[in-house]
């Protein structure tokens, strides 16, 4: 998908592209979840987001998640439901995010690509500043207090 947008300020239009990103909603034993802070060498820098990548093309959802958790954390994951699919506009890019459950099922996560890993219990999801795109689920996953 294409989206068009007007640049008010010079009038012209501009084509965006739109990203399929998917995000691993990692679930521990005692219902914590993993949460990622992007480094400062990312964009959107020190903002924490839930780990995952961009959808390849020819690529499932569910096998690019397990090929990105592998890459940027060095553990498997099992993956589970879907939990919320998000349309966001950044000023450059327009971010299609599917959020999926996930549980470890081999490895310790590592932080390779982000600043730091943190493990949250749920109730305090709100207490970090979160990447934009990744809110909605963060809402989903307070509101139904979801859990594996």
């Amino acid at each position: 998908m294409k989206v068009f947008t007007k640049n008010e300020d010079r009038g012209e239009t501009l084509m965006k592209k739109t990203v399929r990103v998917v995000g691993a909603v990692i679930f521990d034993d005692q219902n914590r979840v993993l949460c990622a802070l992007r480094s400062h060498t990312m964009s959107l820098p020190n903002l924490w987001e839930f780990p995952g990548g961009k959808v390849e093309k020819g690529e499932k959802e569910e096998e690019t998640l397990v090929r990105e958790i592998y890459e940027e954390l060095g553990c498997t994951i099992e993956v589970h439901e879907k939990i919320e699919e998000v349309h966001y506009e950044y000023p450059q890019v327009i971010v299609n995010l599917l959020t999926y459950k996930a549980t470890i099922i081999e490895g310790e996560p590592q932080a390779k690509e982000h600043a730091e890993l943190r493990w949250v219990p749920l109730r305090d999801l709100k207490s970090l500043e979160w990447a934009p795109a990744d809110i909605p689920t963060v809402d989903v996953l307070l509101a139904n207090q979801v859990n594996i």
